[in-house]
Formats: structure tokens, C-alpha cells, sequence
């Protein structure tokens, strides 16, 4: 079990999860990654700039 650090909801998680596994919080539709597995820690990705800038070069 985590929490959310966007809306501290509390997710299940898998046991084998990896460190740098991403995944969408299933409250908010933060994206989430893993950043400690020990203790299990997440973390909110920040959106991607050159995502947002596609169509506007």
C-alpha cells in the first residue's frame, strides 16, 4: 500500500514493483512513479515540456 502524493488516496500496489515503474493513480490520474521500494515511496512524474510544445515549433 502507498499514498498518492497528489490527492493521498491510497493505492495498492504490486509487491515486485520496480524503482522508475510508472502508473496513473487510480483516484486522481496523477501519474506516479516509483521512487523507493524500501520503503515504498512514490512520487508525481511533472508533466513532459516538450509534450505540451509539440505542434507550436
Amino acid at each position: 500500500m502507498a499514498i498518492c502524493p497528489e490527492c493521498e488516496a491510497n493505492i495498492e500496489v504490486d509487491d515486485d514493483v520496480d524503482e522508475g515503474q510508472t502508473f496513473d493513480c487510480p483516484e486522481c490520474g496523477a501519474e506516479l512513479e516509483v521512487v523507493s521500494t524500501n520503503p515504498l515511496e512514490l512520487d508525481a512524474v511533472p508533466p513532459n515540456e516538450d509534450e505540451e510544445d509539440e505542434g507550436y515549433a
